[in-house]
């Protein structure tokens, strides 16, 4: 059995087990499920008459997506500060088994809870008006995109909770650097309504033109109630969205791997 093999399977197996923990504790979903149909509702119905209606619910839809998706990186955070904090890194060690298992298995469980994230925003979507207005090939695209848009903030919450450590730590600083991040986007307004230096880091935010790219892909409103966007970023916001995914993933990819290094060698 060659390493990468090794690496897959001994993955394979931390990722199950972690899908098993929410199995046995299902309220670990909820703030996943719950609190986007929360935006969702609150942003359709009682912020939706005054940005822009039925149009808006169409647009407002990519961008719930993204935060959902990005948000759920928090699992991530809080899992793995769990773990250090009650030994279960430490017994890992102990087993004839990939390094890089932990963390790869904690970022694909948490990959497939974003699945079922996605599915329940979909559904809570159609509910509010919300369709897809393009082919198929175009939407799974857009899945896609979302997906791996996923897999890469799930790594930027396993360095997170890598140096938090602490439960307590992670529970904050898994979302404390999500919210500036999400709300300085296009994910609920026009960025082009925002002032000067905030309009220029939200034009060029990777979750804009994630929620751009499918809003593209699924045939909604880029804008509403606006001219579409003319920067570099919006014009080619599939190829942005999927470059800067991949980049964060080779950023916090060996970052995280370095980190566990460090963190289980003490």
């Amino acid at each position: 059995m060659t390493a990468l093999t090794g690496a897959v399977r001994d993955s394979g197996v931390v990722a199950w087990r972690n899908l098993i923990n929410i199995k046995r504790n299902p309220d670990l979903l909820l703030s996943g499920t719950a609190q986007p149909i929360m935006f969702v509702l609150l942003f359709a119905y009682v912020f939706g008459g005054s940005l822009g209606g039925e149009a808006y619910r169409e647009f407002l839809i990519g961008g719930i997506f993204v935060q959902t998706v990005a948000f759920n990186s928090s699992f991530t955070v809080v899992g793995l500060a769990n773990d250090l904090q009650k030994g279960i890194v430490d017994r890992f060690r102990a087993l004839p088994m990939s390094r890089i298992a932990v963390l790869l298995g904690r970022t694909s469980s948490d990959l497939a809870v974003s699945v079922l994230t996605v599915v329940i925003m979909s559904l809570c979507g159609l509910l509010v008006g919300w369709r897809i207005s393009s082919g198929p090939l175009e939407a799974l695209l857009g899945f896609g995109l979302l997906l791996l848009f996923s897999f890469a903030m799930s790594w930027v919450g396993a360095y997170v909770g890598l140096v938090a450590r602490s439960v307590e730590v992670a529970q904050s600083a898994g979302l404390l650097w999500l919210f500036p991040v999400t709300f300085v986007s296009s994910a609920f307004v026009s960025a082009e309504n925002m002032p000067g230096p905030m309009r220029v880091v939200a034009e060029w935010n990777p979750i804009t033109a994630t929620a751009d790219a499918l809003r593209e892909l699924f045939g909604n409103p880029v804008r509403v109630g606006m001219p579409p966007p003319d920067t570099w970023a919006a014009q080619h916001a599939v190829l942005y969205s999927a470059a800067t995914s991949l980049l964060v993933v080779a950023v916090f990819m060996p970052l995280a791997a370095a980190r566990y290094r460090r963190v289980a060698s003490r």
